[in-house]
């Protein structure tokens, strides 16, 4: 992993509003991944868990598909995504 380039020591700079969003709307990590099986994505509880902590890349197609799948838009999981900088 050290060929990975990171920000401040971070993989992605959107698991914490994920997290967030997702913690607010009372679903699992579990229940996120069904909710992304049903869009052609899989993904699992350790996946979910890992980019919430900023320790996994996430791809652009697994941002939208987990916009949708948490019903909110891109934006919102990059808001507030500043400090990072």
């Amino acid at each position: 992993m050290s060929n990975i380039r990171k920000l401040n020591n971070k993989l992605n700079i959107v698991g914490s509003n994920i997290k967030k969003i997702r913690k607010t709307q009372k679903i699992s990590q579990s229940d996120l991944c069904l909710k992304l099986d049903l869009l052609g994505v899989t993904m699992y509880a350790t996946d979910i868990y890992e980019i919430e902590n900023n320790k996994r890349l996430v791809k652009d197609f697994e941002v939208k598909a987990i916009s949708l799948a948490l019903n909110v838009s891109i934006d919102a999981l990059y808001d507030n995504t500043d400090n990072f900088f």
